[in-house]
């Protein structure tokens, strides 16, 4: 299989799939390594597809028909992000990212894609598994989110649900 034939089927693969996929099940699906998938990827994304990285694997940028997206700022220490990410998902919205405004390189991203506790579950297993700190670690607790939700009464939730514990940084 050529390299052009192997980043092909990763597009069929991703086109079709409802999760993400990992680097290492394509590895293994190709006898190939991670890093050569990782290579893939790029290579896919210098050409314009939409694949975006989020901590359960690869998958392309999608929205779910109907569904509107809000950038909120929140504050809060390492030990309270499960509780943050819990609160959103529990109105029914999805965290798809987190963003934080760094003095060297600006702004840093990071996919998250949470729409369950089963992916804030997931998401907390990789970050003990791990000796990497989050975004908001780099300053100070403050970073970004953008919510999807369904109505504007979901989003108003989220917010309500972050204020009353003392997540949402607001003016004031």
């Amino acid at each position: 299989m050529t390299n052009a034939e192997r980043r092909a089927q990763i597009q069929a693969a991703l086109s079709e799939a409802t999760e993400a996929i990992s680097a290492t099940t394509f590895a293994k699906r190709f006898g190939v390594s991670r890093q050569t998938v990782v290579g893939d990827i790029a290579l896919m994304r210098a050409h314009g597809d939409q694949v975006i990285a989020t901590p359960q694997g690869y998958q392309y940028e999608r929205t779910a028909s109907g569904e509107q997206q809000a950038v909120i700022v929140c504050r809060h220490t390492p030990a309270q992000t499960e509780d943050e990410m819990s609160l959103i998902v529990a109105t029914g919205a999805a965290l798809l990212d987190v963003a934080v405004d760094h003095p060297v390189y600006g702004e840093l991203r990071g996919q998250l894609q949470i729409r369950t506790q089963t992916d804030i579950t997931l998401f907390m297993a990789h970050l003990r598994q791990h000796p990497a700190k989050l975004l908001s670690e780099l300053t100070g607790g403050v970073h970004l989110h953008t919510i999807a939700y369904s109505t504007p009464a979901q989003l108003t939730a989220v917010k309500t649900a972050l204020r009353n514990a003392g997540y949402l940084y607001e003016e004031g």
